[in-house]
């Protein structure tokens, strides 16, 4: 089944490639400066990293990473590549497509390419070094491998962020299966898992799908990922969640970048509010109006939240948004309208038209 997997790259793989790809560029240049000026390396890690090529030629993300870095000078002279595969062949493979890579040479570091199963040896491997600033990315094709113990350990030290694929077809019925607990026990924690098992019981299939997510995210939070963001795939018809990439990082930076990523990769949005989440049925179709009107729950929530009090923008943006599906141009969208409407004052008042910066006080009314 695996080897299926890289027959053929389909929308969902391509979206996900992306969102990948953009958050390590992005990651890289916002760490660089400080590796340069500590004359640091950096390093992407990629623990079930495949065959380096679908079936139908196209690159999947270790070759189209190990690209970009080719073309950019500094992470030439500093990136480390680790890259592991179970799978024999594949990393014979992966290997192959790697040494045809132009420019590969520039690299000062040659990739490093292993084969080897991820399991609680390699957590504790991890656990045990002090890493370099790594981004690290699991997609294993069901969930042998993942635990919460090989995710902290890769974003324990400064600069560290991780993402997973989570394939949730096969989660959602490992759940409640006795013969995989073990593998359930490591993804959730004992105590988290049994109340997990109580909860979905009865449930719908979207319920089952939120008290997942949930429970896995608050899962990574209690070993110390601050910061936690879900994206979703949907099914050819739209209806049933198949997978999620979950991003893990321990800086708002980080978690704003990634926001930002994932809200353009969505497939929809209602009133400039993403869905973060792809559906090929509503990429083909997209929703031309709004349906809950989520920026009206925002704006009644910040007047609640902040009774008041007086803020910047920056301010009320990295408190407000975490664990939310709104980015900075909503809370800007909402503050710019509740200034017109006169519930709220702003400072300075004299701006160019339309504009709210991150330094723009506000004041919110005591009722």
């Amino acid at each position: 089944m695996a080897h299926k997997f890289f027959q053929e790259r389909e929308d969902q793989s391509e979206v996900k490639a992306r969102i990948v790809q953009k958050y390590f560029y992005a990651w890289a240049n916002v760490i660089l400066p400080s590796c340069i000026l500590h004359d640091s390396k950096l390093a992407y890690i990629d623990m079930f990293a495949g065959p380096g090529r679908y079936k139908d030629g196209s690159a999947s993300t270790p070759l189209l990473v190990l690209k970009h870095a080719i073309e950019d000078n500094r992470l030439c002279d500093r990136l480390v590549v680790l890259l592991n595969d179970k799978d024999e062949n594949h990393s014979k493979t992966l290997e192959e497509e790697i040494a045809k890579l132009d420019g590969i040479n520039k690299l000062k570091t040659r990739p490093r390419i292993s084969c080897g199963e991820v399991d609680a040896d390699l957590a504790a491997l991890f656990e045990k070094i002090s890493l370099v600033p790594t981004f690290t990315f699991f997609d294993p094709f069901g969930y042998k491998g993942l635990s919460l113990k090989v995710v902290n350990s890769v974003i324990k030290d400064w600069g560290c962020d991780c993402v997973f694929f989570f394939n949730y077809n096969r989660i959602n019925a490992a759940v409640t299966n006795p013969f995989v607990e073990q593998h359930m026990e490591a993804l959730f924690g004992k105590e988290r898992l049994e109340r997990l098992q109580h909860d979905v019981a009865g449930k719908t299939p979207h319920q089952r799908q939120n008290l997942i997510l949930e429970q896995l995210s608050r899962a990574i939070k209690d070993m110390g990922g601050k910061f936690v963001l879900p994206f979703t795939f949907k099914n050819e018809a739209g209806t049933r969640t198949t997978h999620s990439l979950i991003f893990v990082t321990k800086h708002f930076k980080g978690y704003e970048i990634m926001k930002s990523i994932m809200a353009k990769e969505s497939s929809t949005n209602d009133q400039g509010v993403y869905t973060f989440e792809y559906s090929p049925a509503d990429a083909n179709t997209p929703l031309l109006f709004s349906l809950s009107r989520p920026l009206d729950y925002l704006e009644t929530g910040l007047l609640a939240t902040y009774k008041g009090e007086t803020l910047t923008m920056r301010e009320i943006y990295e408190h407000h948004s975490v664990d939310t599906p709104y980015i900075d141009k909503n809370y800007k969208t909402v503050l710019l309208k509740l200034e017109a409407e006169g519930k709220i004052s702003a400072d300075p008042t004299n701006r160019r038209k339309n504009t709210f910066a991150d330094r723009v006080k506000v004041t919110f009314p005591e009722e």
